[in-house]
């Protein structure tokens, strides 16, 4: 049995590379980016207005000068016009290039118009005032968004300004989920008296659906040769398997001896830790597929997929995810010599993330997810952790 440190870099090591593909730019949120995103033109890419208002020469309000002929218009969108004489003023709109000339922009707030002449009602302007000058945010050729950037809907807004529309990203992995177990039905079925739904399946989709990584499922009987029969397919057939159940001591756990006479070589089975303590992980030598085998109760599946799966996920696609951390809010006492990842209520006090402990009925009982935020970590090696203290959370509910 391997410590959770261990097993954590034991998998992290055998990340994948999954290659890229380029898809429409609209629908690349929650995509990784695999190219630099660079600036094909100054931001902004003219004097731009930014207020509704008039634009003057600011030498004549420098003089005194406070009525101005309204001489044209510049409206946004349209060719630049010049200030022909620097007595008079335009009006202008927000988003116009500045007219030529100008070098002031005063808010219509600040001005009465009457019979075509603009009179400044505030005693100080400023030269430069209200303008945002061409380049002033980025340059041509400068990086906009780096390569490995998770895109969200503000790169959306950025992509698009600089008309990439066709972009670069990681490709997402092919991932199959496979439930075990004679006790599982579907879940539109009513179970009898001695089985249970299929849930942790449709739990696994939904953490993989927050990845946006498609996936295939697939429930297997406890049935060695049947079992062997389906896995050496998928093996051929996806980059990531996904198992629920099966790897413990039972009598009908045969997943672990199936994946090694399948030629999935063991990096590690059982981790000191709870819940999840006989989570199995290997790889097939000389091919892409890797797979997480976890312990079927639904706790242990949830908190292994994100304490194991997700970390995977973002080394292989080269992303950085900044690690939380959560204050305990009461004393915890835990015996085993074990990693405990407790479940746990978070909530902010000044500025500090909390955790309150929600002690559950063990790694069956799903429907203690429901009152929970996140999971703390508590390291193995002690039996008390006090209130105040600080330590890792892994978070699945914001």
């Amino acid at each position: 049995m391997i410590t959770v440190e261990k097993a954590l870099e034991s998998i992290l090591k055998n990340r994948q590379d999954f290659g890229t593909e380029e898809i429409p730019f609209i629908e690349s949120v929650g995509r990784v980016l695999k190219e630099n995103i660079v600036a094909d033109r100054d931001f902004p890419p003219f004097n731009r207005v930014s207020m509704d208002g008039i634009c003057v020469n600011f030498n004549q309000f420098k003089k005194g000068q406070r009525s101005f002929v309204i001489e044209d218009v510049q409206p946004a969108g349209s060719a630049q016009k010049t200030l022909q004489n620097p007595k008079n003023c335009l009006e202008v709109m927000t988003g116009a290039v500045l007219p030529k000339n100008a070098s002031a922009v005063i808010r219509y707030e600040d001005v009465t118009i009457k019979n075509g002449v603009a009179t400044i009602e505030v005693d100080v302007i400023k030269n430069g005032q209200n303008i945002h000058n061409q380049g002033k945010d980025r340059s041509l050729g400068d990086i906009l968004i780096r390569k490995n950037t998770l895109i969200s809907t503000a790169e959306i807004n950025v992509l698009a300004t600089v008309g990439k529309f066709i972009v670069k990203v990681a490709k997402q992995p092919k991932v199959m989920i496979v439930s075990t177990g004679d006790e599982l039905v579907e879940v539109d079925k009513i179970p009898l008296d001695y089985q249970i739904r299929r849930s942790n399946v449709y739990a696994l989709v939904s953490l993989m659906n927050e990845l946006k990584i498609t996936v295939k499922t697939a429930h297997i009987t406890d049935n060695k040769p049947v079992l062997k029969q389906k896995i050496k397919q998928f093996l051929l057939d996806f980059d990531v398997l996904l198992f629920s159940g099966a790897v413990s001591k039972g009598k009908y756990d045969f997943l672990p001896e199936v994946l090694e006479e399948l030629g999935v070589e063991k990096q590690f089975h059982r981790v000191a830790q709870r819940p999840g303590k006989p989570f199995w992980f290997g790889r097939v030598s000389g091919t892409k597929t890797t797979v997480f085998a976890f312990p079927g109760n639904p706790i242990s599946t949830y908190v292994n997929c994100l304490v194991y799966f997700y970390p995977w996920y973002f080394k292989s696609i080269e992303v950085e995810r900044e690690q939380q951390t959560a204050m305990l809010i009461e004393n915890v006492f835990f015996k085993p010599d074990l990693t405990y990842f407790l479940q746990v209520e978070l909530s902010i006090k000044n500025g500090q993330l909390i955790a309150t402990p929600i002690h559950g009925n063990g790694s069956g009982d799903l429907a203690s997810l429901i009152k929970t935020d996140g999971f703390i970590q508590l390291p193995k090696g002690r039996n008390e952790f006090k209130k105040g203290e600080v330590f890792e959370v892994i978070r699945y509910r914001e």
